[in-house]
């Protein structure tokens, strides 16, 4: 049994955290920088252990750790070696894991509550080039130059054991075949998360529909799903999803807004309706692991579990 259904036999909704970048920023961090809030490993990793705590305190049952922009490549253009760099990709999840780790010592978030999981964020090839191209999905780069990137960053993460890998933000097919190829060749269970630009296609301009059909009989493929990407499109996805799939579906989308990469900034939010009242539309619809990505907030995730409780 993959963790994500290990909790779904308890609960009927897993409860993910919420943005992390933005969460900082909010609490007075600059975040401009190529390395995003993977800089924060490097400078000042007691910020990240805040915000996941801020999560925990909300009712999320998953934090996703600090290692979405982690890359050896993008370390050691900062200056760092190799073995500095392998130790602070590590880092990100032993922060995880020592946050949860407190949180569940204290008897009383014991209650009504399920030992919260450590879901090791593996950002796309675009995130590394930090310029938005998760977002279009334009990469120029073969199955094999894929495997290739991500092959030691995930090799380094999964060393430190988390519980589960979240491949995120993934803008195109050819990006999902390498990560599923690789996390067979690992021996790893993930989930995959694709970012999409309306409701029946991802950023590259396929279908979600081809993608999640094509992960369907992937055993190690614990959950399909979508993140960041506008609210206002997710239950059309997960309608698409289903169409195809019986895996889990997980969705945490943005908080509405869109994404310049130029200039590293976001929109005004274009959401309109309560967060929990969306999740109750995606739950609705077929999605059991539900979150926030970039500029929800421990609140949106607090009322998202409260509401959780009720079912």
């Amino acid at each position: 049994m993959n963790p994500l259904e290990e909790i779904l036999t308890k609960k009927k909704i897993l409860i993910l955290d919420g943005a992390f970048a933005t969460e900082l920023e909010k609490k007075g961090y600059d975040i401009n920088d190529p390395l995003w809030s993977a800089k924060f490993l490097l400078e000042n990793p007691e910020a990240i252990c805040e915000v996941h705590k801020d999560y925990l305190e909300a009712g999320a049952d998953c934090i996703t750790t600090a290692s979405y922009q982690a890359t050896y490549e993008a370390f050691m253009k900062r200056g760092l070696s190799e073995d500095e760099a392998k130790a602070l990709i590590k880092s990100s999840v032993a922060l995880a894991k020592k946050t949860r780790d407190a949180f569940w010592a204290e008897k009383k978030n014991k209650i009504g509550r399920v030992k919260p999981l450590i879901a090791a964020s593996i950002g796309p090839y675009g995130a590394y080039l930090a310029d938005g191209s998760e977002y279009r999905g334009e990469y120029n780069k073969t199955q094999e130059q894929l495997i290739e990137f991500h092959t030691k960053r995930m090799q380094s993460i999964l060393e430190a054991t988390p519980d589960i890998l979240a491949c995120e933000t993934i803008p195109c097919l050819i990006e999902a075949k390498a990560l599923s190829t690789l996390i067979a060749k690992l021996n790893a269970s993930a989930w995959i998360c694709f970012s999409a630009k309306d409701g029946k296609h991802i950023n590259s301009g396929e279908k979600i529909s081809e993608c999640a059909q094509y992960l369907d009989d992937k055993k190690h493929i614990s959950a399909i799903g979508i993140n960041c990407t506008p609210p206002q499109y997710v239950a059309s996805l997960i309608q698409e999803i289903r169409k195809v799939s019986n895996k889990p579906i997980v969705v945490y989308p943005n908080g509405g807004a869109s994404y310049d990469g130029l200039t590293k900034t976001w929109s005004e939010c274009a959401q309109t309706s309560s967060y929990e009242k969306m999740a109750k539309l995606w739950y609705d619809e077929g999605a059991t692991i539900i979150g926030g990505c970039c500029l929800t907030t421990p609140q949106d995730i607090s009322n998202v579990a409260k509401w959780a409780k009720t079912l």
